[in-house]
């Protein structure tokens, strides 16, 4: 099993600006001042120049317009409603926002198959929805392909039980924990475990300091160690500037961590270093996607790695 691929997904925004429903519990949102026609705008200058940077170092990149009737201000976050597998599994996931659940679209896989890929199969979990159940894709769920395991942070947006049949199903050993974060003077779960960690083909990026537990901490560790990962580790305050929200993909002759330039400005020289021993940082300017979304450039890439259809 690849833990990398060269196919991406991204979707175009057209009604992006902070979504209301989900400011509920993910605390790296802020409003501005700006006028939702500006925050949209800046949003997808934003995109193309990120989606444009991924090309030029031979990423192949998929990108699909939202639709603007669908008004789904969440849209440039594909990762969270669908995931791609090596066997041409498609899994569709419960998401918490009710109007994040106009994102999932048939079309996207008309797409795939369209540049010849082959989708074998749907598992389906978004019934999930009707019992308040959420499990909110590779957002909730740090897949480490190569390993078979499944590393996820408990919160609103994942449901233990669901994590489990995710891994039942799909093969993966599920590494459960809790991750807090520190917010109006509460430690609070933090919504989706790609914020505070990253795992790559050799390395992993992660905020150790957001798992209180220290039996749970010690579970963590001992898994990526196992597995012969070097531990990157970041503070809370990186990761407050998307430091753990970051995706190694593979160009057409090199390696990259993709994340964003806030994420990027926030490591330190050391941590760069040892990025730079396995890979080249490729980064791009996400200011209003984070301020507004509260999600950065990790959350913006839905991975393909459905296999080219038999000619």
């Amino acid at each position: 099993m690849k833990q990398i691929t060269d196919t991406l997904v991204m979707i175009r925004p057209v009604n992006f600006r902070m979504n209301e429903e989900t400011a509920v519990n993910n605390y790296f949102q802020r409003s501005t001042e700006d006028l939702q026609e500006t925050v949209n705008k800046k949003a997808q200058a934003e995109f193309d120049a990120f989606a444009d940077k991924l090309k030029a170092v031979g990423v192949h990149v998929i990108v699909i317009d939202d639709i603007a009737s669908q008004d789904t201000p969440d849209s440039i976050f594909p990762n969270n409603w669908v995931s791609f597998h090596e066997n041409g599994d498609v899994a569709l996931y419960p998401m918490f926002a009710k109007n994040r659940r106009k994102e999932r679209r048939e079309d996207l896989f008309e797409k795939i198959e369209s540049e010849g890929r082959f989708i074998r199969n749907f598992v389906d979990y978004t019934s999930a929805e009707l019992e308040n159940i959420f499990l909110e894709g590779t957002g909730s769920l740090i897949l480490d392909r190569e390993n078979r395991k499944a590393y996820c942070a408990l919160s609103p947006r994942a449901d233990e039980d669901l994590i489990i049949e995710f891994c039942e199903d799909f093969e993966y050993t599920p590494i459960i924990f809790n991750a807090f974060q520190s917010h109006d003077g509460k430690r609070l779960p933090i919504y989706h475990t790609n914020v505070m960690m990253c795992i790559a083909e050799e390395f992993a990026v992660i905020c150790l300091d957001t798992i209180d537990d220290k039996k749970e901490l010690k579970l963590v560790a001992d898994s990526l160690t196992q597995d012969g990962k070097e531990i990157i580790t970041i503070s809370e305050e990186q990761m407050n500037n998307f430091a753990g929200n970051m995706l190694q993909v593979q160009g057409a002759s090199e390696k990259f961590l993709v994340m964003s330039q806030a994420a990027h400005e926030a490591l330190t020289d050391k941590q760069i270093q040892s990025i730079e021993k396995h890979c080249k940082i490729l980064s791009s300017d996400l200011s209003t996607i984070e301020t507004h979304g509260g999600g950065s450039a990790r959350c913006m890439l839905a991975e393909v790695f459905i296999p080219k259809a038999i000619q």
